[in-house]
């Protein structure tokens, strides 16, 4: 059997996107569990932590910080 030699790679359809950075993965994984902990930290605070005085909207920045890494993994390759 022939094999290929060095110069020859393979190439990717246009278009085709590559693989992910190695970073994508933690920082997908990292969204995701920091707002998992900014709302556990809001709840067992009896509501008065991560940020004290806007009370409930809290939640809605745990939420939106978890729904980024969750958005990431549509485009995780």
């Amino acid at each position: 059997m022939a094999r290929k030699s060095d110069d020859e790679t393979p190439e990717r359809p246009v278009g085709d996107p590559g693989p992910n950075p190695v970073w994508f993965k933690p920082v997908m994984i990292g969204f995701m569990l920091i707002g998992l902990v900014w709302i556990l930290v809001f709840y067992l605070s009896n509501q008065a932590w991560p940020i004290p005085g806007i009370g409930a909207l809290n939640l809605l920045i745990g939420f939106g910080i978890a729904f980024i890494g969750f958005l990431m993994t549509t485009r995780w390759r």
